[in-house]
């Protein structure tokens, strides 16, 4: 009798590995946030950090579709904001929200960001989403709102606010802006974002058809350290993965 073993993220020996694996994941992300309908102009953004240069970090070049990106598409820049790798212009607000949440959590490898549909309608709310299913019960108490909306974040000192207020959570609220998730593996961040997306669009439909009832606090703080793991992100991803992989196998040149 064969016995199950719990999927855990790969170990790699060789960092330029490592990178690969961090690079496909990045670019798969991409490709499915492309096709959830994520993409707005030249607005979102998921950032991967380098193993080896822990400071720079992997993007998507400004002005390519998200359902295009291949992992060749994707430039590094390091933490001056110059593109070391790659030709291709890089969107301003990428590199002073994310350089900032790389430098204040050494424990994120990615996070993402965009401007989908209902992660913009939910943040014009002003409050975090309440627990009222088990997939929304992966944020309880785990995420963050930045309470006020100041333009574009293209300054430093915004974007230290922006991760001082995300802090050690997985996701933050930027109202009237969107959304934004972090994790400790590329599949995690892309999935909390794609979780919270759905969680947003939930809660705004309870609200319109009546009076949602949330999970009592015991239960909600119990079912977060169910699904709400870093383990369970990473691992909730890998289907996404396999199939986009399958229908889209370009995505990797």
């Amino acid at each position: 009798m064969s016995k199950y073993v719990t999927p855990k993220p790969p170990v790699f020996e060789r960092v330029e590995d490592e990178r690969l694996h961090r690079q496909q994941r990045l670019a798969a992300a991409f490709r499915l946030f492309g096709r959830l309908g994520f993409g707005e102009g030249i607005a979102g953004h998921i950032t991967a950090r380098d193993p080896e240069l822990t400071d720079h970090f992997w993007v998507n070049p400004c002005g390519k579709y998200f359902g295009e990106i291949r992992v060749s598409d994707l430039i590094l820049v390091n933490q001056a904001g110059e593109i070391v790798k790659g030709n291709a212009p890089l969107n301003r607000s990428v590199f002073t929200i994310h350089a900032q949440i790389h430098a204040a959590r050494p424990d994120v490898i990615a996070a993402a960001h965009a401007h989908s549909l209902y992660g913009k309608a939910w943040s014009n709310l002003g409050h975090l989403l309440d627990p009222l299913s088990q997939d929304a019960c992966a944020f309880y108490q785990d995420h963050s709102l930045l309470e006020d909306y100041t333009g574009m974040v293209l300054g430093t000192c915004e974007s230290q606010r922006l991760a001082k207020t995300l802090g050690g959570k997985k996701a933050l609220i930027l109202r009237n802006h969107g959304i934004l998730t972090v994790g400790q593996t590329v599949d995690e961040a892309a999935w909390w974002y794609i979780s919270l997306e759905r969680c947003c669009q939930a809660q705004l439909l309870a609200e319109a058809a009546g009076k949602p009832l949330p999970i009592q606090h015991e239960t909600a703080t119990l079912t977060h350290t169910q699904v709400g793991t870093h383990a369970s992100g990473w691992f909730s991803f890998q289907p996404l993965y396999d199939r986009i992989i399958r229908e889209q196998p370009d995505l990797l040149d």
